[in-house]
């Protein structure tokens, strides 16, 4: 992997769209932050996760089955 510069990061995004930009932006100020995220879950989020706990192991579907149901449908 060849070392990143601003100049070979200008360079490679010179012709970006916009859109790529921002996205990029944000995520620059994600890294730069450097703080640990906190999320707050609503009372109707608790209750349907918790909801979930009571869920029959056979309605419940393998995880790897359901990648190969992704990869399948979205041509992973």
């Amino acid at each position: 992997m060849e070392t990143v510069t601003i100049d070979s990061l200008s360079e490679k995004l010179k012709n970006a769209p916009s859109s790529i930009l921002e996205k990029i932006w944000v995520y620059a100020d994600t890294l730069l932050e450097n703080k640990e995220l906190t999320f707050t879950l609503s009372e109707e989020q608790k209750a349907h996760l918790l909801k979930q706990n009571d869920v029959p192991l056979d309605q419940c579907i393998d995880a790897e089955e359901v990648y190969q149901q992704l990869k399948q449908k979205y041509e992973l």
